[in-house]
């Protein structure tokens, strides 16, 4: 019968006792060892080991993971509370992993919060998968002799990327499998809404965690010849025949609460170019409608109301795009969201030209309903450098705020017909070819609000939205080896 060895984190004899027994009942697993970042002497725990590494996920961490390893499967846990496995869930992962010939599968599973018990289904991992906080549950086996071989070539040395770098390296060359099966529970403590997770990659506290994240990103990009060097293609800016300088676009859908608030900041704009708000109204039902009627006077202000009801966001972004008086430069507003101020639209338009680029990202800061500042503050996506942006933008989630289109190439591309991910999706695209200019200076308030569409999302819904963005990752991955092999 195959064996595994396991790699458990160590916080306290309470805290391990019952996953190391429930691992040795079993009767699959050899060896027991308890990582603990700890240097002082710690409890012994019965038939097990222990390891101290001062980061657990480093680059060293993992090589001493697969140097111990003697078994044919090696089994990391990756959370610091109670793990019960299923019912024979080891010799069924051990079994997929054969059939596959997989160097790591992973499982859907149970968490258990507050003593009640949910479903926690993981997705598929894709070529694009190159988020660093991709969801692979908290169980990873993998088969020894493959985690050793990517062991061997990682040539950096990294606190927090270790376990990044190494399922990278790993997938270059063997499947990372999921079975869609309920194999184990886990505790979990980290109870917050969806809408406050999201942010975590980009608080200003993980900053040296991200660097990290995107030396190890960088450097598979190289290996499968995905990345792409900083060279961009120029703009003249005198493509088309435009009234407007720019235009707003606002797509928005019952909204009442907020759309008076987003029309005032755009219409309070003060410009030394002409300028207009396009206002893409989805149907609404709530007073939406007659909340925008209230701004009619100001010829400035464009009302559609589209014939067709099959747009999402992206749908209606392209009605206004291809609207006779689209500007020279599309600029985003959410409904939910304001200006901070009057300049807002001449710096984001300046910086097209200055940085001879086909789309803008700007800075924004968070607040609450009321426009008071909220963690984690101020938004401003660093890591869309003009070195080496368009290479960490497979890695990174999302895009800041807000996002400026120069409209020709943006009505050459097209926006995706979707109500997410559409801009990351333009992201990704416009990367590829041209440079993302950078504003960086707070420019726009993003409220939070028991009604954002990503406030509370239960676990399907936002599987849905990784998948998808994961999916976008690859199409753009594929495109750009394609294009290098092309050179």
């Amino acid at each position: 019968m195959k064996k595994i060895d396991c790699f458990v984190p160590f916080t306290g004899k309470k805290q391990v006792e019952k996953t190391v027994l429930g691992l040795q009942a079993t009767g699959l697993v050899n060896d027991i060892y308890l990582v603990t970042t700890s240097f002082e002497p710690i409890e012994e725990v019965h038939g097990s080991k222990q390891l101290r590494l001062e980061y657990p996920f480093s680059s060293l961490a993992m090589k001493v993971m697969a140097n111990s390893s003697g078994a044919d499967y090696t089994l990391l846990y990756t959370k610091e509370t109670t793990l019960e496995m299923g019912m024979f869930a080891l010799e069924r992962m051990i079994h997929i992993a054969e059939d596959a010939n997989a160097g790591m599968v992973y499982a859907d599973h149970y968490q258990i919060a507050d003593g009640k018990q949910t479903n926690a289904p993981v997705i598929d991992y894709q070529f694009g998968s190159l988020r660093d906080d991709f969801n692979f549950g908290s169980v990873l086996l993998f088969d020894t002799a493959k985690l050793k071989e990517a062991a061997g070539r990682m040539k950096s040395d990294y606190n927090f990327a270790g376990l990044y770098d190494l399922r990278l390296k790993l997938s270059q060359k063997a499947d990372l499998v999921h079975i869609n099966e309920y194999l184990y529970s886990e505790v979990e403590n980290d109870t917050r809404k969806s809408g406050e997770k999201i942010f975590d990659y980009v608080a200003p506290k993980n900053r040296d965690r991200q660097i990290e994240m995107e030396q190890a990103c960088t450097e598979h990009l190289k290996e499968i010849g995905g990345y792409l060097t900083p060279e961009f293609k120029k703009i003249e800016f005198s493509a088309g025949n435009f009234e407007y300088e720019a235009s707003v676009i606002i797509p928005v859908r019952n909204r009442i609460r907020t759309i008076r608030d987003a029309i005032k900041s755009v219409l309070n704009q003060k410009t030394d170019f002409k300028f207009n708000l396009i206002i893409i109204d989805n149907h609404s039902t709530d007073g939406t409608t007659e909340a925008i009627d209230e701004f009619k006077s100001d010829e400035r202000l464009i009302h559609i109301i589209p014939e067709r009801n099959d747009l999402g966001i992206g749908g209606c972004w392209n009605m206004g795009v291809y609207h006779p008086k689209c500007g020279k430069f599309a600029v985003q507003l959410d409904s939910d969201d304001v200006y901070k101020d009057e300049n807002t639209l001449s710096i984001m338009v300046r910086a097209f030209y200055e940085q001879n680029c086909a789309m803008v990202v700007g800075t924004y800061m968070m607040t609450d309903f009321n426009m008071n500042m909220i963690a984690p503050s101020i938004i401003d996506h660093k890591e869309w450098t003009p070195e080496n942006g368009r290479n960490n933008t497979l890695r990174i989630n999302g895009l800041g705020a807000p996002r400026a289109f120069y409209t020709p190439v943006l009505r050459e591309v097209k926006v995706p017909n979707t109500s997410y991910g559409e801009d990351y999706a333009l992201g990704l695209n416009f990367s590829r070819q041209y440079q993302i200019g950078r504003v960086y200076e707070v420019v726009y308030l993003c409220r939070r609000w028991d009604d954002n569409s990503d406030a509370s999302l239960d676990v399907v819904k936002m599987n849905g939205h990784n998948l998808y963005k994961d999916r976008i990752r690859t199409w753009e991955l594929q495109a750009r080896i394609a294009m290098n092999k092309k050179k």
